[in-house]
């Protein structure tokens, strides 16, 4: 257990400089797109987040298998999808949704597993598939902090209607941050280890 806490606080650490850069981008994409349509933001969020759930469910299965290597397909499949819904819909639909709520925009929580389930619970399976066969964690972990961002990012645009001020920017900074950092830790790393027997050998992947 000390060394599943050691490597978690190391993940988090080393990944908050990355975390910055990306929430920075979404800061980028919030302040060029301010002006655009709610429903053209929906439409933007419905594709990102389900790319950000096929990420994220990758990396999570990918975690999780190369630790359990005999692990068996429905153990992996369950690990994969609960860790990538759940996180998922945290990252990029219930935190924005307080930060929308905090910030004084117009707050609508997205639940996109319940929403559009035909399209990101699919998403979620397809990731946990291509991992069982495939676990690579570098690129995939890399690509799911910038699409969890954005996908958080249009959320919140959806909500904004032209309402983008330079306090408020900052504020959609410090959210898109926590938005992405500790979920996207949480599900690429902290979660699948939660299922890791104590006695595997732990080592840092990506």
């Amino acid at each position: 257990m000390a060394k599943k806490i050691t490597i978690m606080y190391k993940e988090l650490k080393n990944h908050a400089p990355f975390t910055s850069l990306g929430a920075l981008t979404g800061l980028i994409l919030m302040f060029f797109f301010k002006n655009i349509e709610p429903q053209t933001s929906e439409t933007l969020f419905y594709i990102f987040h389900p790319a950000h759930v096929v990420l994220s469910a990758l990396v999570t299965a990918a975690m999780f298998s190369l630790y359990m290597k005999k692990a068996k397909f429905i153990t992996v499949l369950l690990v994969g999808y609960v860790g990538a819904i759940g996180i998922a819909t945290l990252s990029d639909s219930i935190i924005p949704f307080l930060g929308e709520k905090l910030i004084g925009f117009h707050p609508h929580a997205h639940i996109g597993f319940i929403e559009k389930w035909y399209i990101v619970n699919p998403a979620a399976i397809l990731g946990v598939i291509i991992a069982y066969f495939l676990p690579k964690t570098k690129f995939p972990h890399a690509a799911h902090v910038l699409l969890s961002t954005w996908a958080s990012a249009f959320h919140m645009l959806i909500a904004l209607n032209g309402n983008f001020t330079t306090p408020k920017a900052i504020m959609c900074f410090a959210f898109l941050f926590l938005a992405v950092w500790l979920p996207c830790c949480i599900s690429d790393i902290i979660f699948p280890l939660l299922f890791v027997n104590s006695n595997s050998r732990i080592e840092h992947h990506h």
